[in-house]
């Protein structure tokens, strides 16, 4: 229902549990038209309990519904949504919350589109927008302001280019994709050859295949292929300021943070998790769920699920500049410690 002040959507607690199979515990009847945090959301909305960390602040919380766990239940004083993973189930709910204005169907008169271009009827177009020869725009497929679809680019039914959007060459989108601000896909990969005293540029001529669902950060780029295409399964979930490299394969349900990269010809396995920073050298091979901590440097290909690390944690600066200086001794640590054991078991 609609909110008669605000114009808000509002659900009762019941509605809510109900439409997303949750426990619901407190008065039925309880309204809420909003997200707040847990320490600062208000009656009229919902908040969550997902991080034992904020425990605390439950009891206090003037939230009008907050959706927890089974084992924070005892905890909260009002209305509450029990469910398996309080987060996802925040996710759910928030997502009646979030309000997109609804883009015009059609062509906005400063878009230039090739005569050759196929966009369909209830796309949308949006000001100073570039499609060229060839390129498809699929049903309710969005593209927002200076996005720019190269030649032979598909842009898959419902997906959405939020703006300054660059397809290059050869790109398909699936359905439901969504790509942030200035993000560009399909342009060339870092391909070379050095002939004598100069570098030969090799062409890239294969293209990119994104499946459906993914999302693409803002500024991330993704090359094409040099021969075969570079491809992201579907639900792939990209952060800002990525760097995927020409030929890479990236199985489905696998997320990577902002700022890690992929090099060349890379294969990341499915529901892998990459963290910030985080890199992969060329031609390596991650298996499925595979999770990739912050920073993490992974120069051999790992066969086996779990969590993997390198790098050296932070330490107080003095300390780590005297570890640094034993680093290159360690070698010869390791040789006399082993020709001392050599000599004990003599």
């Amino acid at each position: 229902m609609e909110c008669p002040v605000s114009g808000n959507p509002q659900y009762t607690l019941a509605e809510l549990a109900e439409r997303f199979g949750l426990e619901a515990h407190g008065d039925p009847a309880t309204v809420v038209d909003g997200v707040g945090t847990l320490s600062a959301a208000t009656a009229s909305q919902f908040t969550f309990l997902s991080n034992p960390k904020y425990t605390s602040q439950l009891a206090e919380s003037q939230a009008g519904i907050v959706v927890l766990s089974a084992e924070a239940l005892a905890l909260r004083k009002g209305a509450a949504l029990v469910a398996k993973d309080p987060y996802v189930a925040y996710a759910k709910i928030a997502a009646l919350f979030e309000r997109v204005a609804a883009a015009p169907r059609g062509i906005h008169a400063s878009a230039v589109v090739s005569p050759s271009a196929r966009v369909h009827p209830t796309a949308s177009v949006g000001p100073c927008c570039v499609v060229d020869e060839g390129a498809v725009i699929e049903e309710g497929a969005i593209l927002g302001p200076h996005c720019a679809i190269g030649p032979g680019c598909v842009v898959g039914a419902n997906s959405r280019l939020v703006g300054r959007v660059t397809l290059v060459i050869r790109v398909t989108l699936g359905k439901r994709v969504l790509v942030h601000p200035g993000a560009v896909i399909g342009s060339d990969g870092f391909g070379l050859a050095f002939d004598r005293d100069h570098w030969v540029k090799l062409p890239q001529l294969g293209g990119v295949r994104i499946g459906d669902d993914c999302e693409i950060g803002a500024n991330t780029t993704i090359d094409r292929g040099a021969l075969d295409d570079t491809v992201l399964e579907e639900d792939v979930r990209l952060d800002n300021q990525i760097q995927i490299a020409h030929n890479v394969h990236i199985g489905a349900h696998t997320a990577m943070a902002g700022c890690s990269a992929v090099a060349g010809s890379a294969k990341i396995g499915r529901y892998c998790l990459i963290g910030g920073n985080a890199g992969v050298l060329g031609h390596l091979e991650l298996a499925d769920r595979v999770t990739i901590t912050a920073k993490s440097l992974v120069t051999a290909s790992i066969r086996e699920p779990g969590e993997y690390s390198s790098g050296t944690p932070l330490q107080d600066n003095r300390q780590w500049r005297r570890n640094a200086a034993r680093f290159k001794h360690l070698d010869e640590y390791a040789r006399r410690l082993s020709a001392l054991e050599k000599e004990k078991g003599q």
